[in-house]
């Protein structure tokens, strides 16, 4: 295993409802169970440790029962956190609603994971061979956008740096998007992501675009499709559609999440790119068929999967960016 994976993100409280369809305006509905669980970057991170990988959490947790509950739920998973807290406000926490099925709708409300300072930061020491992860959750808080953009420009030139954009990818202003595009190692997002970025087209000219326009000192972007697998392009123009796998979902929370914590993980043991994907395909396929957005799997499960699980179609040909999740 090459190096650590240091996260710099936005770890928060999941507070998660299980209902059989989302409630009309002006409706009340019933759960039929409740959780409390760490969430947010906590997933990402839960995989790639699971599968390997030393992780250290170089983002900011709060000083109240959010974030002592953070700290307790990344210790239990051999994660440290190599920061200090935030003695002004406690971490924040996202209401998931999960339907059944199998989709979810979050509202969020930030809290510490939205406010870094250079300060706060400079405990965070990159090491040679590390890999380092940011997500677009924690660029779009005006409170860190600007601090943690300056900390990426200033990685020493070969660390490896792999950034998701999220779904509030159109949140970030699009300098601050620019710049850490520009730095990025390797891309992970989905097509709904890949085309605010890059403009709609069919998934290879997305590819093409986000590294030839966006990414220019990247090794190569991931558009993940959700049960499809993923479409992986590399920086010298060869190309894979790594093809999913056929499960029962009962929750897609955290699968996006584990996918590129596992993926990581799979480099880092030197995996080549698209035999990664095909482990980070199966990592995520494995997590939906369990409660909880922290469902990702180790690598034995994983490994006994890919033995016996078979391969789905992959996402190909004239796919438009609309028709990935």
């Amino acid at each position: 295993m090459s190096g650590r994976l240091i996260h710099i993100g936005s770890a928060v409280v999941d507070y998660v409802y299980r209902i059989d369809a989302l409630p009309a305006a002006g409706t009340e509905k019933t759960a039929s169970s409740f959780a409390q669980v760490a969430g947010g970057g906590f997933n990402m991170m839960v995989a790639a440790a699971r599968t390997g990988m030393k992780v250290v959490f170089g983002g900011q947790l709060g000083s109240g029962p959010n974030g002592d509950f953070l700290r307790g739920a990344l210790a239990a998973e051999g994660i440290a956190t190599v920061t200090p807290p935030s003695h002004v406000m406690d971490s924040g926490n996202c209401v998931a609603m999960i339907s059944s099925d199998a989709e979810r709708t979050f509202v969020s409300w930030p809290g510490a994971e939205s406010v870094l300072s250079p300060d706060m930061m400079a405990p965070v020491s990159v090491a040679p061979g590390d890999w380092v992860f940011t997500s677009g959750y924690t660029l779009s808080y005006p409170g860190s956008r600007e601090t943690l953009t300056d900390w990426i420009e200033a990685l020493p030139p070969g660390t490896l740096f792999v950034f998701d954009p999220t779904p509030v990818v159109a949140d970030i202003p699009r300098p601050i998007l620019s710049r850490v595009l520009a730095r990025t190692t390797w891309l992970s997002c989905n097509a709904t992501e890949a085309s605010e970025i890059a403009g709609p087209a069919e998934v290879e000219a997305m590819a093409a675009r986000l590294l030839a326009d966006h990414c220019p000192k990247a090794a190569g972007v991931i558009i993940r499709a959700a049960a499809k697998g993923c479409y992986v392009r590399l920086a010298d123009g060869t190309a894979q559609a790594i093809p999913g796998f056929r499960v029962a979902a009962i929750d897609t929370n955290g699968a996006g999440d584990t996918h590129i914590g596992a993926f990581i993980s799979a480099l880092a043991r030197c995996a080549g790119p698209f035999e990664a994907a095909r482990y980070a395909n199966a990592a995520a396929a494995i997590s939906v068929t369990r409660h909880g957005g922290s469902s990702a799997p180790t690598d034995s499960e994983i490994e006994t999967f890919l033995t016996l699980t078979p391969e789905t179609g992959a996402p190909g040909q004239n796919q438009k960016a609309h028709q990935t999740a």
